[in-house]
């Protein structure tokens, strides 16, 4: 039976990449798709959301959820590695849906109709679970699993010299998850910052005539682009992605389990991700952290991910 998951987005281009693989995977049964603010404004994200799902008409559409901003907004975006739109400014043209709900309410619905069975993907900053949990205080213990793009263990930051961006843009809410009587994984930076995708990577794709492959090729040489031109990287990112890999062929990581918290109000430090990793620590173990990957059979993943998208 595929399993049942709630993709939380900030599209985003490494976002929208891992939509492409989830939304055609047999494994998967992606019942909702919800989007927060993050890489672009909140209604930038919603309006992505509703364009990719649109462009790339899958099987099975999936609930949409509406972003809104955190309290305070957003301190920092991801333009400047995703375009001016978060897709590159390729310039996606969408009916909007009107009236849709609020991405914690989509999120608070779901749980509830499918108990302990649904697995949250979160992808971008955590404002819509921490909300969802507010909003429904029994649900952390109903979500099924909740897998986490977020946060570092040993390496810097790449908002801050401290802080991981999905985590900076909402440090409160990424508390509030943390220390939630719920299930988690988080997948910091130490491990996907390993795996770059090189250019290559094109000759791989789906072509043209395919919604996806189209997609695809549109959005990503603006990525190649501003990788290089920010970053002086000759290769991309796909934090999402490979977090996604990670629900999909968990084989491939190695896990450990720790005792994780988010800092809030440090001057240099809001939006660190601190470990008690003492030889006796005092706070408890409440996730578990990916902090090694198996690189070259999670690249062929996601490249058999995009290509089975396609088909």
């Amino acid at each position: 039976m595929a399993r049942k998951v709630i993709l939380d987005v900030d599209p985003g281009i490494d976002d929208a990449l891992a939509l492409c693989i989830a939304l055609f995977h047999p494994e998967l049964d992606v019942t909702a798709v919800t989007a927060v603010g993050g890489n672009v404004s909140a209604a930038q994200a919603t309006s992505n959301v509703q364009a990719i799902l649109e462009h790339l008409d899958p099987p099975r559409l999936p609930r949409v959820g509406a972003a809104a901003d955190p309290e305070g907004g957003l301190p920092v975006d991801g333009r400047y590695l995703c375009g001016v739109d978060g897709l590159g400014g390729i310039g996606i043209t969408v009916a909007e849906r009107q009236h849709l709900l609020p991405s914690e309410k989509v999120i608070c619905d779901q749980v509830r109709a499918a108990p302990h069975q649904i697995t949250i993907v979160a992808l971008g900053p955590l404002t819509n679970i921490a909300r969802a949990f507010a909003r429904d205080p029994e649900l952390p213990g109903l979500v099924g699993q909740i897998v986490i793009m977020g946060g570092t263990l040993n390496s810097p930051g790449n908002i801050t010299p401290t802080a991981e961006f999905n985590i900076y843009c909402d440090p409160t809410a990424a508390r509030k998850v943390f220390r939630s009587h719920s299930t988690k994984v988080l997948v910091p930076l130490d491990v996907t910052n390993r795996l770059e995708l090189s250019y290559d990577v094109f000759n791989l794709l789906p072509d043209e005539t395919n919604p996806v492959g189209w997609f695809l090729r549109q959005i990503l040489p603006p990525a190649f682009r501003n990788y290089r031109q920010q970053l002086g990287l000759e290769g991309i990112h796909v934090h999402d992605t490979v977090t996604l890999m990670s629900l999909l062929y968990p084989s491939l990581f190695t896990m450990r389990s720790m005792p994780g918290d988010v800092e809030i109000l440090g001057e240099l430090t809001q939006g660190m991700t601190v470990f008690d990793r003492r030889r006796v620590p005092a706070w408890r173990h409440n996730m578990e952290v990916a902090v090694d990957m198996k690189k070259d059979e999670v690249i062929e993943r996601i490249v058999q991910g995009l290509q089975k998208a396609a088909e």
